[in-house]
């Protein structure tokens, strides 16, 4: 067996993975491909990779998917943080959110501890990069230095001086990587890594020795071979800097900065001037900014809006020289930028060829196809059994022998025929070409993949009874603005609400979706027109805060559960059985309701909790506003399923597609490539109650617009307006 080397990591994060035999150190890479296997990934005692293979073919696009938990970040950022042996230190492996800081790996101390707050937006993405910032802060000096060196023809011994101090500056640095990187290693892989670094130790020894050396005792072959030398580096610095393209590095940060969203005067702004979601996407910006060999964007789509997200999509597809792994829970942009497919699940990564609707469609068909062979084979054992069984009977009643041996040749054709009959081709199933190798029976049996546990939510899904008709809400030339404001946030906006209506409503982040919807739900008071609510109508809001506001209330309170924020709420509407069972049926069973405190719970487990706390007492108007940031892909399909079935009206706010057009204009979840969805026909005919398609409004300059053509019709504006400003090569 190969031997395996471990690393033990801060935080409690440990990987294993095998390594050959006669392994060499991966320092320098010859390829940007990553293939490890058997990998193992834990993390404070919890196992989250086991025997797992990893493979990143060179300039291909990832979309990594797996339910919350499973440990997806936690994998990329060990790739990211160079925990995971094999992977060569020479990638440059960049994973969102490491941009803030500059990397103390590529820069001397006094470089590493620079922060970026006091500059302009432009400024900080533009100085984000390790490698340009390294490659400036020590080129414009040098190659000052070895220009007025070679240049000085009184004093030939002067470009000697700046040769040797650049040598010994690199070497310096070369030193103090090379002790981080033998500080961090055990074993054979340690013991090679500090004879290294003692090799290392005397480079810089020689050198500074040289550099005390007198001028005296320098001779003209040592002038001459340096100066050479010193040409040499010259050239090399200046070719670093043309194909890192420096010089057009503002160009291609003011481009990154637009597509994201910031306007040309907000670029100019300080940084510390920037509210949490923006300095997300000057943090993304820095990401995109860099020329880097594999990227990893965690997230990436969270703060953004639909006319970011179609530009980030570009973007990414657009990137022919760079390997990217992505973690989203934009369905639509995770199909559209997957080459490949990375499932995390049972401990393992699977691999496929094709992006996540193509991998659910194929998955579930191949589910149906071997259940229905698999029965059918069962049908007709079961059948040969019975007629085995009687032909046994007649036999010994008989005493027929001929009977006898039919009846041994029927049981040796079902115990060595049973299992797969079809061959790898489709066709009829040949032993010598489909079942090669020693194997116990004359067929492969047939294997139907395992499928997680569904992920369900179970809502109250019939608010009371209003008693007599009329619109929940009603809005009449309503326009709004803020103390102090000079201009009006929203401007003669219409809009009428009526029970059971889905109702959606798209627009720029800062276009005054939060606004309206203060309108509706009585928190803001318009500045003109007319607003009407049905006078018995409840109506409750998912806050896109919602998740934010109960990880503070729970740091206030260290002991606070699920059950007792929901008890608390609830103010004696519900018992203790009945609350355990709400809570149940989102998704906190037992003891995670009652026990494990929320500050504890996950991003999506307080989305469950804070659902709860509306829907306990089933609202007439249900208002959502971005509430699928922190679920996953199957939990997102689950609330879509639960909200199909809600008989209350919806109000639905969200940048997500897919999302957007499942709940709001009654699209199939399940839609087949090919366009087909025959299976959730059938599903939505056997519900009793069930929502008409709804109406997607734009919210724009203050105007709310229907869009004739709902989300799709939105998507192609927001692509057109993404295409404007031009996609960075």
């Amino acid at each position: 067996m190969a031997p395996r080397d471990k690393k033990k990591a801060d935080e409690g994060i440990v990987v294993t993975a095998q390594q050959s035999r006669f392994h060499v150190d991966a320092v320098e890479a010859t390829t940007k491909e990553i293939d490890i296997k058997d990998l193992s990934l834990a993390i404070g005692g919890r196992d989250l990779l086991s025997h797992a293979t990893i493979t990143l073919r060179e300039n291909r696009h990832y979309v990594l998917v797996g339910r919350n938990g499973t440990g997806k970040s936690t994998l990329l950022r060990a790739l990211a943080e160079g925990r995971i042996p094999g992977v060569p230190w020479s990638l440059h492996i960049l994973l969102l959110g490491q941009t803030n800081y500059v990397n103390s790996s590529t820069l001397d101390e006094s470089l590493a501890a620079l922060r970026f707050e006091d500059g302009t937006v432009l400024e900080h993405v533009m100085r984000s990069d390790a490698n340009r910032e390294r490659l400036l802060a020590e080129s414009k000096p040098q190659k000052a230095d070895l220009s007025e060196a070679l240049e000085n023809t009184k004093d030939p011994l002067a470009v000697i001086a700046a040769i040797r101090k650049l040598k010994h500056e690199r070497l310096t640095r070369t030193h103090d990587e090379m002790a981080k990187i033998a500080a961090r290693r055990s074993g054979a892989r340690g013991a090679k890594a500090r004879k290294d670094l003692i090799a290392a130790e005397e480079k810089v020894a020689a050198s500074a020795a040289l550099l005390q050396q007198p001028r005296s005792e320098i001779d003209a072959m040592a002038i001459q071979e340096e100066t050479r030398e010193a040409v040499d580096i010259l050239a090399d610095i200046q070719a670093s800097l043309d194909a890192m393209d420096a010089a057009s590095a503002e160009v291609r940060a003011r481009t990154v900065l637009y597509g994201l969203g910031f306007s040309q005067e907000a670029i100019m702004r300080p940084y510390t001037t920037l509210s949490g979601g923006w300095r997300t996407r000057c943090s993304l910006a820095s990401a995109l900014f860099q020329k880097v060999d594999i990227l990893l964007l965690d997230e990436c789509t969270n703060f953004l809006d639909l006319p970011a997200i179609v530009w980030l999509q570009s973007f990414v597809q657009n990137l022919t020289d760079t390997t990217v792994v992505v973690i989203t829970h934009d369905r639509d942009f995770a199909d559209a930028v997957a080459d490949e497919l990375l499932v995390l699940r049972e401990q393992k990564l699977e691999h496929f060829k094709g992006n996540l609707s193509l991998y659910e469609f194929e998955r579930h068909a191949k589910t149906v196809h071997l259940t229905r062979m698999q029965a059918a084979l069962d049908k007709k054992t079961k059948h040969m059994e019975s007629s085995i069984s009687n032909a046994l009977s007649a036999a010994k009643r008989t005493g027929d022998d001929k009977k006898l041996k039919q009846v041994a040749s029927r049981r040796k054709k079902i115990e060595e025929r049973t299992g797969l009959e079809v061959g790898l081709k489709g066709g009829r199933f040949k032993l010598n070409r489909d079942l090669a190798g020693y194997h116990l029976t004359n067929r492969d049996a047939i294997e139907i993949p395992t499928v997680d546990p569904l992920v369900r939510m179970l809502i109250p899904s019939e608010p009371p009874d209003l008693r007599f008709p009329g619109a929940l809400v009603a809005l009449e030339k309503v326009s709004f603005a803020y103390p102090r404001a000079r201009t009006m946030t929203l401007v003669d906006v219409d809009l009428v609400i009526h029970p059971g209506e889905r109702v959606g409503i798209a627009g720029l982040n800062g276009s005054g979706k939060s606004t309206l919807v203060g309108l509706v739900d009585g928190g803001l008071t318009r500045t003109k027109g007319n607003v009407t609510r049905h006078t018995r109508a409840r109506i409750q809001c998912f806050s896109q805060h919602a998740v934010e506001a109960l990880e503070e209330k729970g740091k206030t309170d260290g002991e606070l559960t699920a059950l007792k924020e929901l008890m608390e709420v609830s103010a004696g509407q519900l018992s203790e059985q009945e609350a355990r069972g709400l809570l149940n049926g989102l998704g906190l069973p037992g003891k995670i309701a009652s026990d494990v405190p929320v500050v504890a719970l996950s991003g999506g487990q307080k989305v469950r909790l804070a659902l709860a706390k509306l829907i306990f007492s089933p609202p007439h108007l249900l208002v959502l506003d971005e509430v699928t940031t922190h679920l996953d892909a199957d939990t997102v399909l689950a609330l879509v399923d639960a909200l199909k079935q809600y008989q209350g009206a919806l109000l639905v706010i969200t940048h997500d597609r897919f999302f957007m057009r499942c709940v709001v204009e009654g699209e199939s979840p399940n839609e087949s490539p090919d366009g087909s969805d025959d299976e959730e026909d059938e599903e939505d005919a056997h519900r009793e109650w069930q929502a008409k398609p709804g109406v997607v409004y734009r919210l724009i300059k203050g105007q709310l617009k229907p869009l004739d053509g709902g989300m799709r019709k939105y998507e192609a504006i927001a692509l057109k307006a993404s295409n404007k400003l031009g996609v960075l090569k």
